[in-house]
C-alpha cells in the first residue's frame, strides 16, 4: 500500500512539475499511437467495408486470417517487423529498426486487424439497408462506400476506439523494434517495464497512472463525439 500511495503521489508530482523526460516520453507514445491509429484506418477501413459489401471465392479463407491476426501477439509482429527491417532483411536499406517509423509499422500491424474485423462485423449488418438506400438515390460504388460511412460513423468510431485502446497499450512490440531508447524511443508502456524491472515501483505505477489518465481523457473525447452524433 505505501508503494501505491507513493506511486499516487509522484503520479501528482509529474504531472504538474512539468518534468521534460515525462513530457517527451508522453509526446512520443501519443504520436506513436495516433499515427499508427490514423493510419490503420485509412488501410483498414476500406477492406473492412470491401469485404462487408463484396463477396470472391476465398473470403472464408480471408476471414479467419484477419480474426487470427486480431489475437496477433506483439512480440510476434514486432520480431517480424524487426526481422524486415534489419540489416540483413529485405527492408535493411532503410535502417528504420529503433525508430519511431518502426514502432508505428509494428503498431499498424497490430492495430489494422482489428479495425478491419470490427468494421467488416458492421458493414455485414447494415450494408443491405445502406446499398439499398445508395441505389434508390442513383449512386455510384464510390458514393455507397461514402454513405456507408456517413451512415455507421458511431460504429466506426468504435473501432476506432478499440484501435486506439490497442495502440496506447502496447508494450511487447515497440520493445523489440525501438529498443526503448532514452530520448528517442521511449514511450511510457516501455518506460513502464524498464522502471519496474529496476524495482522504482513507485514511479512505474506514477507513469502508469499518468498512461490511464491520458487514456481516458481521449477515450472520454471520442465517446463523447460518439454520443453527438448518436444523437
Amino acid at each position: 500500500m505505501d508503494v501505491i500511495s507513493a506511486g499516487i503521489a509522484q503520479a501528482f508530482r509529474l504531472i504538474l512539475s512539468g518534468d521534460q523526460e515525462i513530457v517527451g516520453i508522453i509526446g512520443l507514445s501519443l504520436f506513436v499511437s495516433f499515427s499508427s491509429v490514423i493510419l490503420s484506418t485509412c488501410l483498414g477501413m476500406p477492406v473492412g467495408i470491401l469485404l462487408g459489401t463484396h463477396s470472391f471465392r476465398g473470403k472464408g479463407v480471408v476471414l479467419r486470417i484477419i480474426y487470427t491476426f486480431m489475437s496477433l501477439p506483439p512480440v510476434i509482429a514486432g520480431l517480424t517487423v524487426f526481422l524486415i527491417l534489419m540489416r540483413r532483411g529485405p527492408l535493411g536499406y532503410l535502417q528504420l529498426n529503433y525508430t519511431p517509423t518502426a514502432m508505428i509499422i509494428a503498431q499498424i500491424c497490430l492495430v489494422t486487424p482489428i479495425i478491419i474485423g470490427l468494421i467488416y462485423n458492421l458493414v455485414r449488418e447494415k450494408a443491405p439497408v445502406v446499398n439499398r438506400l445508395g441505389i434508390t438515390l442513383g449512386a455510384g460504388r464510390l458514393e455507397i462506400m461514402f454513405l456507408m460511412i456517413r451512415e455507421m460513423r458511431i460504429g466506426l468510431t468504435a473501432a476506432v476506439v478499440s484501435g486506439f485502446g490497442r495502440a496506447i497499450s502496447e508494450v511487447g512490440a515497440v520493445m523489440i523494434v525501438g529498443g526503448n531508447i532514452k530520448g528517442k524511443t521511449r514511450v511510457m508502456t516501455t518506460y513502464i517495464t524498464e522502471l519496474k524491472s529496476m524495482g522504482d515501483y513507485s514511479r512505474a505505477i506514477a507513469i502508469g497512472i499518468v498512461l490511464l489518465i491520458i487514456a481516458f481523457v481521449i477515450n472520454a473525447i471520442l465517446y463523447n463525439f460518439q454520443e453527438r452524433e448518436g444523437k
